[in-house]
């Protein structure tokens, strides 16, 4: 009777290990294969400055994966690239990573990215990361596992969004094709007087802006500085002439220049509205930026030479743009400055003076250098002179006023039947002046006493209920500052 219970127990010992009991073995299994990944996050940030790979709190760009398969509910035995992992969506978005500390996944100390990977099984599962690049979308990817009993393959997939592009405009650059300059029209010496030039516009995480499919969302002209502009025209398709709106495709225009008759810089201005990514509507919120283009008549056998003014005159308070001009050597030519600019003025490498200048009045003395592409370089000495009194910016003094034309400042609300009144105030702009007041849309319950003389606004019975919009104009000598603004009536 023992013997008998001994085989009895021995073969139920037997059945159990034929059916997986235990997590047998793979290949004696009857059970099927199933696998889970996740990501540790699934949202991370765009890395607009390609921050490497890493781990822990200071490596916001990283997140960790972890892979895990089972057979039946106990985990796969442990074996040499079980797993096999891509990326099969949204590649532009971030690579894959092993940040493991082998020498294999690394070049000089640096992880290297891959789109497909391969990893052993522990425990039945494994771990890698992700890590997000420059571009903005959702990334996907996806873990396969093999069943070697029946070689049926499962798979298992994660997001991950990387940023999010707001489709506002934020900037607009200009960039001009090789070599960046252009002969003068008719010129004789073989120098092509036409040049190809893409705009970029980008959006507040450095995205490229999708181009409407209805209308043209940026303006490109050339501004009337100088006499390189006369006679220049832009060529995009069928149009033509010195102000141009076109279409943009991933965020570029492509623009074609055309020189007058004359050497010297051309300037460019682009402008795209961040209001609604249209500028055949009025353009109600402008992103601009300026772009020099220099106009040679050739490749000239002279010394390089500075040919500009050695005293300039710019105005304090004022919007001022000017073209440096240098004449011989080899175009293209690269500028660069020593000394003091007066404050708000800027010099790019293309010889763009620009900017507002908000500083003492007097002399600036600063020392101009141009180098053409030979290398070759002079130097200047420049006197920058600023006329006219310094003039703070006008500042509505709403509390909680911005500067974003969007955003209506808030007024004291009022109830029903209720009398108003409000003076409104400003500060900067020029204090000799003072301050004038105009008011556009004021609801029929408002009037301003004295319009013009100061910013006083009153009513003796609010009516109706609701949220009122109007505009207000402030003027102080030449500047003038506009707000949108809202007033409740409540019961």
């Amino acid at each position: 009777m023992r013997s008998w219970i001994k085989f009895a127990l021995t073969g139920v010992a037997l059945v159990l290990a034929s059916c997986g009991g235990g997590g047998g073995s793979g290949g004696d299994s009857k059970l099927a294969y199933t696998i889970s990944l996740r990501a540790a996050k699934t949202q991370l940030p765009i890395n607009i400055a390609n921050q490497p790979a890493a781990l822990g709190a200071n490596a916001p760009f990283t997140t960790t994966l972890y892979v895990d398969a089972r057979e039946g509910g106990s985990a796969i035995q442990g074996g040499k690239d079980i797993f096999a992992c891509n990326v099969t969506q949204g590649l532009d978005s971030g690579s894959l990573y092993y940040l493991d500390g082998d020498p294999a996944h690394e070049k000089d100390g640096v992880p290297l990215a891959y789109r497909s990977i391969t990893l052993g099984a522990n425990s039945g599962g494994a771990s890698f990361h992700f890590h997000s690049k420059n571009q903005a979308g959702v990334a996907r990817v996806t873990c396969t596992v093999t069943n070697p009993r029946d070689l049926q393959v499962s798979s298992a997939s994660v997001d991950i969004v990387v940023g999010a592009s707001t489709g506002k405009p934020a900037s607009v650059l200009g960039v001009t094709q090789a070599p960046a300059y252009l002969g003068t029209k008719n010129n004789t010496n073989l120098v092509r007087n036409n040049v190809g030039i893409q705009a970029f516009i980008m959006d507040d995480a450095n995205q490229p802006i999708p181009g409407s499919t209805a209308a043209a969302n940026l303006q490109v002209s050339i501004l009337p500085l100088g006499s390189a502009a006369d006679g220049a025209r832009l060529i995009s398709g069928a149009q033509s002439g010195s102000v141009l709106q076109i279409k943009t495709i991933g965020g570029i225009g492509q623009i074609s220049l055309s020189s007058g008759s004359n050497i010297g810089p051309i300037i460019l201005q682009y402008v795209t509205d961040r209001f609604d990514n249209d500028v055949t509507n009025g353009i109600q919120d402008p992103v601009t930026s300026l772009h020099l283009v220099p106009v040679v008549s050739g490749i000239p056998n002279s010394p390089l030479a500075y040919k500009d003014l050695t005293t300039i005159s710019v105005p304090n308070g004022r919007s001022y743009i000017r073209g440096l001009i240098a004449d011989g050597g080899v175009a293209p030519y690269s500028w660069s400055y020593t000394g003091t600019l007066p404050k708000g003025l800027a010099l790019d490498a293309s010889g763009l003076l620009v900017g507002t200048v908000k500083d003492n009045p007097g002399n600036y003395q600063v020392q101009l250098i141009v180098t053409d592409a030979n290398g070759s370089s002079v130097a200047t000495n420049v006197t920058i002179t600023v006329v006219g009194a310094l003039v703070e910016p006008i500042v509505f003094n709403i509390t909680g006023c911005t500067g974003d034309v969007n955003t209506p400042c808030v007024l004291p609300g009022v109830s029903l039947g209720s009398s108003y009144a409000y003076a409104f105030s400003a500060s900067g702009g020029d204090s000799v002046a003072g301050y004038t007041w105009t008011f556009a849309g004021l609801p029929a319950w408002l009037t301003s006493a004295n319009a013009g003389s100061n910013g006083l606004i009153t009513s003796t019975a609010a009516t109706p209920v609701g949220t009122y919009l109007f505009f207000v104009t402030v003027k102080s000598g030449a500047e003038s500052v506009t707000r949108q603004v809202s007033i409740t009536v409540t019961p």
